[in-house]
């Protein structure tokens, strides 16, 4: 349940957002492009799965039912090439944004799960492309689309959204949904091939294996 504080904390937020404007704009620095490109042959991406323990978390699972409420998109193993739409730090816009692995489950009863998908070097530099293009061209944080499926403007997406998104554009997407109703925990749950495969949990910056998936 969200407590009366989670409650106020993201109304408190909410002036942040936009649901009708690009409002985020080069986020993603050349050092993060660069470290992207070298992971081209890597001949995966990652997806990270985050039960944060924030106030927006707290909220959003009252809607999923779900305990993981967050994905995110990485191009190499080590994960320094995190990123998703989320609402972003003080320092940062909501909308496209780089995520330090550090800070995914750093909260108190926070947890992060790790899987990795085969992808070959055409469709993860298609994926970089369009990336860097929702960068120059701006981006927000689709809060309208949470409750109703739909964007306003192509850019304004929020986290399982933007993941399906890039997968789509690539040919890597496993299940026919429209992107403004898929939520985080479909990836797993209608991945009926098995093409994710886990690779471990995160707790702060660590990683701890496990070999079997994780139960849906």
């Amino acid at each position: 349940m969200i407590t009366r504080t989670q409650l106020l904390e993201v109304l408190c937020d909410l002036p942040r957002h936009s649901i009708f404007h690009y409002i985020n704009r080069a986020r993603l620095s050349e050092q993060y492009y660069h470290l992207a490109y070298e992971s081209l042959d890597d001949g995966y991406l990652y997806l990270v799965f985050t039960c944060s323990g924030s106030a927006a978390s707290a909220l959003i699972q009252l809607f999923t039912r779900q305990r993981y409420n967050h994905v995110s998109i990485a191009f190499d193993s080590g994960l320094g090439t995190l990123l998703s739409y989320n609402g972003g730090l003080p320092s940062a816009a909501p909308g496209l944004n780089p995520e330090p692995v550090s800070g995914l489950a750093a909260q108190p009863g926070a947890s992060a799960l790790v899987y990795r998908l085969h992808a070959g070097r055409w469709a993860k530099r298609r994926i970089l492309e369009r990336i860097r293009e929702i960068d120059w061209e701006g981006s927000a944080y689709n809060l309208f689309g949470l409750f109703c499926g739909r964007s306003l403007r192509p850019n304004i997406m929020f986290c399982s959204q933007f993941v399906y998104t890039m997968l789509s554009v690539a040919g890597l997407a496993w299940f026919a949904k429209r992107a403004g109703r898929v939520r985080p925990m479909d990836f797993i749950e209608l991945d009926e091939d098995q093409r994710l495969e886990f690779v471990g949990c995160l707790h702060g910056a660590a990683m701890y294996g496990r070999e079997e998936r994780v139960e849906k």
